[in-house]
């Protein structure tokens, strides 16, 4: 059923060119948004901006322009709001849920392979060992001194237990987004965000990190359902995590499969997937492409 107060979003890094794959992510947010009957949003995801470069969203621009996409007109761009994601941090810090990380990528390699037994995350990563999380408050506040500028990491075990506790008290059942689908009913998944462990929620050389930022623009600018690839459905378990530690609303999720090439590895910007802007100069027309895509 259509509900006017439906709000999507597409949101890229402007790190590189669109390709085909971001193309059937917006193509697929503009017809679930219409579906709907709600409004379809644009949103840069630009809080790395050692890569981000303005030439990749002018680029973005002119993509999803020659796509034919009707997005509201105010775009969100994460780089002007490390305000928001600070305070939501500053929440978090308060709850008692965050500690300083001062280990170096080396160190946790080190430590991660002098101990086989160490759970991996759902994508593939060695947890953290919890090193700095054992670190005296007198050693924190020493290496702090010294200069040293830290990650902070969300204390899983923590999180959890003030997560189940705050549902006791309130009622509420285990933690469960709704998935939604085209020609297939809504379901309940539920969340398992101890895979992720002792997750990095901002990082030494940004003050965020992409899993905050995103519950926190979703809250902010109304989101009713999230559209994206199926290789953040797993993400979406720590997504639920922060939404109810900082008590945002969760929208539905719906995540879709991936274009894939012909080894079946995704496209992505790191496997130099074919830019849209190149199919565009090839002379295919944007109807021709939609019904490649599937939306003809």
């Amino acid at each position: 059923m259509a509900r006017p107060d439906a709000v999507l979003r597409f949101a890229p890094s402007p790190n590189g060119h669109l390709h085909l794959g971001h193309a059937y992510s917006a193509l697929t947010n503009e017809r679930l948004a219409k579906a709907r009957g709600g409004r379809l949003l644009l949103r840069m995801e630009d809080i790395d901006q050692s890569r981000c470069r303005a030439t990749f969203e002018d680029s973005i621009l002119r993509d999803l322009e020659w796509l034919g996409i009707a997005f509201d007109p105010l775009i969100r761009r994460q780089s002007e709001h490390f305000t928001d994601y600070a305070r939501a941090l500053d929440q978090l810090a308060d709850l008692g849920l965050l500690y300083p990380c001062f280990c170096t990528r080396g160190e946790i390699a080190r430590a991660v392979a002098a101990d086989p037994s160490v759970p991996r995350d759902p994508d593939g990563v060695a947890l953290y060992p919890g090193t700095c999380r054992h670190l005296a408050q007198a050693e924190r506040d020493r290496r702090l001194e010294l200069g040293t500028p830290p990650a902070f990491r969300l204390d899983m075990a923590k999180a959890l237990a003030l997560v189940n506790l705050n549902a006791l008290q309130r009622g509420l059942g285990p933690m469960a987004w709704r998935e939604f689908g085209e020609g297939i009913a809504a379901r309940d998944v539920a969340a398992h965000p101890e895979r992720w462990g002792d997750v990095i929620l901002a990082r030494r050389d940004i003050p965020t990190s992409y899993h905050v930022s995103v519950v926190i623009d979703d809250a902010l600018q109304g989101i009713t359902a999230v559209v994206r690839g199926e290789d953040l459905q797993e993400a979406t378990s720590l997504h639920l995590l922060l939404q109810r530690l900082l008590d945002l609303p969760t929208p539905d999720y719906h995540h879709h499969g991936l274009l894939r090439d012909a080894q079946g590895l995704k496209l992505s910007k790191s496997t130099h997937a074919r830019a849209l802007h190149a199919v565009r100069d090839d002379g295919i027309t944007p109807s021709a492409l939609r019904q490649q895509l599937g939306f003809g």
